[in-house]
């Protein structure tokens, strides 16, 4: 939704191959959905992905490793305000996993 959703309608506009990259696979798959319609590219795909967890983020970095040719832009988007303070199953804090840990670490994963 929001920010992420409104760029990667545009990349699939210009023809890229867009992954989205989601937490929700319902919000996710509904979101591919309306974005191959919209823009008539069948490249458009989703994988899972919450930068909360370490784990998924590199459980995502090597899917995408193996199964890219390429990477050309990375957009980091996933963030949370607000949240009551919570602890993520690693130990990390909710909020400074999602917005700064996962992202960071998604980043130097896909480095070449």
């Amino acid at each position: 939704a929001g920010i992420g959703k409104c760029v990667a309608m545009d990349l699939a506009r210009r023809n890229a191959r867009t992954i989205l990259a989601c937490r929700s696979q319902e919000r996710g798959q509904a979101a591919v959905e309306e974005i191959r319609a919209a823009t008539g590219n069948p490249a458009v795909v989703l994988r899972p992905l919450d930068t909360s967890s370490l784990r998924s983020v590199r459980a995502f970095a090597r899917g995408v490793l193996r199964e890219e040719k390429r990477l050309d832009v990375l957009v980091n988007n996933a963030g949370v305000t607000g949240l009551p303070f919570a602890v993520t199953p690693e130990g990390l804090e909710m909020t400074f996993a999602t917005n700064y840990l996962g992202p960071f670490l998604l980043t130097n994963l896909l480095l070449g």
